[in-house]
């Protein structure tokens, strides 16, 4: 996921109404406690577990025939997200990027814990933190059912559970030479936005408005992970760069790839833009959770008729080689250069 280091900040709303579990006669103005501010933000009933927030543990009860899928993604201010973003759009962002990584193992979303570091404890962007994240939630069937709260630099670490049916599971280490490589949806428009936001380009404030959401609300392919099973072999969710992310797959598996870079998918607004910049979103940009993966050549009719049912583009970009290395090509087969990296936490500023 890329750094939002040295960027500007962005408008806040709040509207406490809106969090689906604050408590309607609670004073918005009254200070709150570390357990006053559990209860009245992230304690909803259990519906799928035994027990769910408010013990020193959740209980989950096993679903026979399957295993249990589990992830975390920590968001720290400053480093994942700008420190004024609505926390709305945050709230929606902390759990999307991990209900992708459900998404990526073809797993359906279960439950969830978070972990929250707060500088101060402000009702009103509380509930609004609260509304974004527990929409989603609701949306996926996915419970909050325990985690932390504590003072210190913002700071949102969850971990997700989910199902997925034995021998079901899309790996890393399942791609095969032959299998074609899919992307879902569009890459590069949330590394557009963080570029504007940035001052590395300067968008149309009507593009800037396009693209941004893909930044800011990512949409996890829940869908189209379990949709996949039995026809992808390996699978990923794109988070730091599909250069860097599909490189996990080519090592885990043991193989190599031949990508198109012109059969990329990409917006209209992305389409316009230079082509460097063009090459740099969506080979190196993060943040767009979509979902590449591999998949047999006989499969190609069955994907065409998910992609229609999903409403959800499914754009073939590449082969997989027996040969290892990524080899980038353009639409005519011939080479293309390129040497930025992924995003790296540690290896980028």
């Amino acid at each position: 996921m890329p750094s939002t280091d040295a960027a500007p900040a962005a408008p806040a709303s709040a509207d406490p109404s809106a969090n689906p579990s604050a408590d309607p006669s609670a004073d918005p103005s009254a200070p709150l406690s570390e357990f006053e501010l559990i209860r009245r933000y992230f304690t909803r009933p259990a519906r799928k577990a035994v027990l769910g927030v408010g013990d020193d543990c959740a209980l989950l009860d096993p679903r026979p025939g399957h295993l249990l899928a589990v992830s975390s993604d920590m968001l720290v201010s400053g480093r994942h997200f700008f420190p004024d973003v609505p926390p709305r759009a945050l709230g929606h962002k902390a759990l999307a990027v991990n209900l992708s990584d459900l998404a990526a193992m073809g797993a359906e979303p279960r439950a969830f814990t978070l972990a929250l570091a707060l500088p101060e404890a402000d009702p009103a962007w509380l509930a609004e933190l609260a509304a974004g994240m527990l929409e989603l939630a609701d949306a996926h069937g996915c419970e909050l059912v325990g985690g932390d709260t504590t003072r210190g630099p913002l700071t949102l670490s969850l971990t997700v559970f989910g199902d997925v049916p034995r021998g079901s599971a899309l790996r890393r280490d399942a791609a095969r030479p032959g299998d074609d490589i899919w992307i879902s949806g569009t890459l590069g428009d949330a590394r557009l936005a963080l570029g504007d936001c940035r001052g590395e380009w300067l968008l149309p404030e009507p593009d800037f408005t396009l693209v941004r959401p893909r930044m800011d609300t990512p949409t996890p392919r829940v869908a189209l992970g379990m949709a996949l099973r039995g026809l992808a072999h390996a699978a990923l969710d794109i988070s730091d760069g599909l250069v860097g992310d599909l490189g996990h797959i080519l090592e885990r598996s043991q193989v190599g790839a031949l990508l198109d870079v012109d059969a990329l998918p990409r917006s209209e607004v992305l389409a316009s833009q230079p082509r460097d910049c063009q090459l740099e979103c969506v080979l190196a940009g993060g943040d767009d959770y979509e979902l590449c993966f591999t998949a047999p050549v006989g499969t190609r009719e069955a994907l065409a008729a998910l992609a229609e049912r999903l409403a959800l583009p499914l754009t073939r970009v590449g082969t997989i080689t027996a040969e290892p290395g990524l080899r980038l090509v353009d639409a005519g087969g011939g080479p293309v250069s390129f040497r930025a990296r992924s995003f790296d936490h540690f290896a980028n500023p």
